[in-house]
């Protein structure tokens, strides 16, 4: 009762001062009634979005000039705030040039952002464990964003990397689905072919890109399954490539061929926000050979034959003895590989949240079939979840993300494209008069046959990872990162007994399968400790940490063959013959401690120093560590000479250089130790065990150092960007197998070989905004990169095995051939140098002249055009280049394979210059003698140059007035679009001979966000 009492009276004092105060002031407010009206406004709740002519801009900071009162644009670039009708709202996004807009009344205020040049070196780029401004980096970073990706129709990650990047040469392996890229970043470093794959990092979390497939496995394929396809491109927000040792030293052994840093979306505050994204089309081979139709074959078979002194057609002779018929045509090409692959893909998203929260949930769908006839296919299903939370006091943090990849390939045991080109224009039809693959009475293999095979694969990928910061007093932030990542991959391919003609009476019992299964697990914990602060006109930032990761693996390989039935061909149990190929499991440790210490003076010079003490499970006792460092600065020289503006034309300068070391591992696992292996055979009823490799306690790191200094130059405000720099990278303690005489019982021993490796270069890039107007721009980035590459040492080379394969001071992807020296007009064969001149032509004395492989430059030329709601964009990707053309491939002109029409100009008669020389079926010894001196000479290897429309993208913006709260855009995507080449082949990237090309791709979609 008194506590009631003592609120009543309370309240009651409190209101009676309230009514005191009114009474008291109604005559002043009164008074000033009009003063006061003109002061108080009304407040507008106003809202609208923001583009930046491709699409809505998230993340833009919308403020109310002259007090505190902000909005952040959503996913959908959509925002809302509170202000007055005579406001001015400001718009800033890094990047963007600022807006002033003012309110005049309106509740609806859309905007559209155009980029800023100069504000484009306020970008922070990820540096891995760090973020720097693109003004203040030390180091050699290149980086594509997810507007350059999402305008390409492709499903691997190293495809939308093509032609943009300095210094990164990426070439496709296949154009069947599913298949891999080749990538290499400024260069060969590592004699092992194996021993140049980068460092691939996605959110934090190391992700191991070692082949996960079997070669028996994946028949269809010319190089091992890559895991990398399990990576969607429509989930990525940023690739970061760190090339130097400034960029790299930082994660030691691993960086040393540098690391591929992979960014996912995040969520933006903001309402919550749907996006779809549906495209369908087709891909088509961009290019085929030029070869015989049947007159020119029938013609040059018959020739051959005369040559070769028959003067009968022997029974196997069926396209010119009148068993097939001499008036069919069919253009192998076309009819094994000219199909349409039909692609289709969905993109799907939400997002939203608050200042605190974000979250962005994405899920994708694709679909792409084949070229090659019948009902194959290749299936990409993917979840991705992003949630990031900072508490209200701004100290803890939290970041989340998980995703999770099925993978479907279905595709035959067999590439046709071999069988396309070799093909004699009139074989018979591939199905008889009852719709039955036809085999003509046995006088040829149907290719279709090859179809009954299939090789089959499921890919199933989890990443996870998550970073908890808490920040400290005295500018103290503690973090760590927690990764996790689960791979299971199986494959099959089969060779069941239909694939035979029937008339050889074959049966399940020669039906064969290969299969293999890989698992891989892999964690990683790093503990990260950050600290900065401010000394007088200087800035340093202090980073240690350390990293603990462990990666185990698992792979079985089996082969099974005899069959009761080839419906039980999966089903190894039923197998008559079941052989173990492989079966191993394998754990790879790795521990380090790393630092960075950055220091800043005036904003202008800028030192970054990083270091890192590496352990790895893969070494010998006394060699498992390694300290690995590096060093880079930088001079913004346009903030010291030209900030009191004494020019006009200069708007950026910046100088850098850096050095250091970093190291490679990527060996394989227990490659120091004694190991044993079944040997699979039994002996009175055991399996024995035979010794695999030798112990070696001194086996190391290879180890790379690497030098680089650079430019970087802006014009006019940036309108025009320059960076221009060269690099030298010296690769040692070459890790390969050492030849040991016959009598240890072992072939070699992994050994560091005193052997060096360097590359050099010059990478030149350029950024030009053309025209940026409110309605118009047109921006082209330009890149080019000229690399050099060559053994630098090699002790005792002429007396090792490597002897036929390498040359001191050559580069290491040579190859020894032939050097052709023309047709002999009186005999028709071609003539070859005798290098050391004792009248014979040997492999092994003959066989000297140096070829190089590797690009002579390469690069890209982007623009970008948009008129209003209308945006076009294209690259085009170019490389100099040498490679191998199709005499290598196609065998003896005259024997039982297709040709292409160059051979028509072959010699006939004494006196006659080819330049081909005469037909032959290889009945003739020094006709076919001569042809393979041909074909492992230079006259094979020939410019492969080209310029490739490689991307072409256009879209259209629809009106917001079109659809209320619906924002569609409507696109155009193609890849691979035009090759321009004389090179006398079918496609000229490929490295690899008889594998289908890339494909054509075209695709058109529509977007919807709400």
């Amino acid at each position: 009762m008194k506590n009631n009492s003592l609120i009543k009276g309370i309240r009651t004092t409190v209101y009676s001062l309230i009514l005191g105060i009114c009474l008291f002031s109604s005559s002043a407010v009164a008074k000033n009634h009009l003063l006061f009206s003109s002061f108080q406004q009304p407040t507008l709740k106003i809202s609208g979005t923001i583009t930046d002519g491709s699409g809505p801009l998230p993340g833009v900071t919308v403020t109310v000039k002259g007090n505190s009162t902000t909005s952040i644009s959503d996913y959908n670039g959509q925002y809302a705030i509170s202000a007055s009708p005579t406001d001015i709202l400001v718009f800033s996004f890094v990047g963007y040039t600022t807006l002033n807009i003012p309110v005049a009344g309106r509740t609806v205020v859309s905007v559209h952002l155009q980029e800023d040049a100069t504000q484009l070196q306020e970008v922070r780029v990820n540096a891995g464990y760090y973020s720097v401004k693109e003004s203040e980096r030390t180091g050699s970073i290149a980086k594509i964003t997810a507007k350059d990706i999402e305008k390409q129709p492709v499903t691997n990650v190293l495809a939308a990397m093509q032609g943009r990047m300095a210094g990164v040469s990426i070439t496709q392996t296949t154009g069947v689905a599913g298949g891999g890229f080749d990538i290499q970043i400024r260069g060969q470093n590592s004699l092992r072919p194996d021993g140049n794959r980068p460092l691939y990092i996605i959110n934090g979390v190391p992700y191991a890109s070692d082949p996960v497939g079997f070669n028996a496995s994946a028949t269809i394929m010319p190089t091992l399954t890559s895991p990398l396809n399990n990576l969607n491109p429509g989930d990525i927000e940023s690739i970061e490539v760190l090339k130097d040792a400034d960029a790299t030293a930082i994660y030691g052994s691993r960086g040393a061929n540098g690391v591929v840093l992979i960014t996912t979306k995040k969520g933006k505050a903001g309402k919550t926000s749907y996006t779809a994204h549906y495209s369908h089309g087709f891909g088509k081979v961009t290019r085929f050979m030029d070869l015989m139709n049947t007159d020119q074959y029938v013609q040059m078979r018959k020739e051959a034959y005369a040559n070769d002194g028959y003067t009968k057609y022997p029974a196997s002779a069926y396209e010119v003895n009148g068993t097939w018929d001499q008036t069919r045509n069919t253009n192998w090409q076309k009819e094994l590989t000219g199909g349409s692959s039909t692609i289709t893909n969905l993109q799907t998203s939400v997002s939203g949240g608050d200042e605190q929260t974000q979250f962005i949930i994405n899920g994708n769908y694709g679909k792409e079939t084949t070229v090659f006839p019948g009902d194959f296919g290749y299936k990409k299903g993917n979840v991705r979840i992003n949630l990031n939370h900072l508490a209200t006091d701004k100290k803890f943090g939290i970041t989340f993300s998980s995703g999770y990849t099925v993978q479907d390939n279905n595709q035959p045991s067999t590439d046709l494209t071999t069988i396309s080109r070799k093909l004699a224009p009139n074989a018979p039809a591939l199905y008889d008069t009852e719709g039955q693959l036809n085999w003509e009475n046995s006088t040829w293999e149907n290719p279709l046959s090859n179809l009954k095979g299939k090789s089959l694969s499921k890919t199933y990928d989890f990443v996870a990872n998550s970073i908890l910061s808490y920040a400290l007093p005295y500018h103290l932030e503690l973090k760590s990162s927690f990764g996790f990542t689960d791979l299971k991959h199986t494959e099959s391919s089969t060779f069941p007994s239909t694939i035979y003609d029937p008339a050889y009476g074959l049966d399940s019992v020669f039906s064969s399968i290969f299969t293999n299964t890989t698992s891989r697990q892999s964690w990683i914990v790093e503990p990260q400790l950050n600290w900065h602060t401010t000394i007088g006109r200087g800035k340093i930032a202090v980073l240690v940490g350390s990293t603990f990761n462990q990666l185990t693996g698992q792979q079985l390989v089996l082969a099974g063959e005899g069959f009761t039935s080839n419906s039980l061909i999966y089903d190894l149990a039923s197998a008559s013959t079941v052989s173990i190929m492989s079966s191993g499991t394998t754990e790879y440790k790795y521990q380090a401690f790393f630092g960075r210490v950055n220091f800043s003076w005036q904003d202008q010079y800028f030192v970054n120093v990083t270091g890192r003490r590496d352990g790895s499970s893969r070494f010998g006792p006394g060699n498992k560590f390694a300290n690995f460092g590096a060093v880079g600065a930088a001079w913004l020289f346009s903030k010291s000479f030209f900030d009191n503006g004494s020019t006009s034309f200069l708007s950026f300068g910046k100088l850098r250089a850096s050095y250091g070391t970093t190291g490679n591992d990527q060996i394989g696992d227990y490659q120091f130790l004694d190991t044993y292996s079944s040997s699979g055979n039994p002996y009175q009823g055991i399996v024995g065990l035979e010794p695999t490799r030798l112990f070696n306690p001194d086996f190391g790191w290879e180890s790379n150092k690497k030098f680089e200094i650079a430019t970087e130059l802006g014009l006019f405000n940036d309108r025009i960007f320059m960076t221009a720099g060269w690099f030298r990278n010296t690769s040692s303690s070459q890790l390969v197998g050492i030849p040991l005489p016959g009598t240890t019982g072992f072939n070699s021993i992994q050994a560091n070989l005193d052997a060096s490796v360097q590359n050099d270069g010059v990478e030149l890039t350029l950024r030009t905004v053309n025209f940026q107007k409110k309605n118009f721009g047109w921006s082209t980035n330009f890149n080019i990169s000229v690399l050099n590459n060559k053994l630098l040492r090699f002790p005792d080379l002429d007396s090792s095995t490597y002897a036929n394969k390498y040359i001191i001071g050559s580069p290491l992807n040579i190859v020894k051939v032939y050097h052709f020296t023309g047709l002999d007009p009186a005999t028709g064969l071609y003539q070859f140098e005798d290098f050391n001149g004792d009248g014979q032509l040997s492999a092994k004395d003959d066989k000297q002249y140096l070829i190089d492989l590797n690009p002579e430059f390469y690069g890209g030329l982007q623009n970008q055009l948009h008129y209003k709601g209308i945006q076009l964009d294209f690259l085009f990707q170019f490389v100099k280049q040498l490679n191998y053309n199709s005499a290598s491939t196609l065998g003896l002109p005259g024997s039982r394979n297709n040709q292409t029409t160059d051979v028509l100009a072959r010699w006939q008669n004494p006196g006659d210059i080819g330049p081909f020389q005469q037909y032959s079926t290889g009945a003739n010894a020094a006709v076919a003698s001569a042809y393979t001196k041909y074909r492992d000479s230079d006259a094979t290897i020939t410019d492969a140059s080209y310029i490739r429309l490689k991307n072409v993208a256009l879209s259209y913006q629809l009106p917001p007035s079109w659809l209320k709260g619906v924002e569609c855009k409507l696109n155009i995507q193609a890849q691979n679009v035009l090759t321009l080449t004389s090179y006398r082949g079918a496609d000229p990237e490929f490295k690899t001979r008889g594998v289908l090309p890339p494909l054509k791709i075209i695709t058109t979609g529509i977007e919807f966000i709400f």
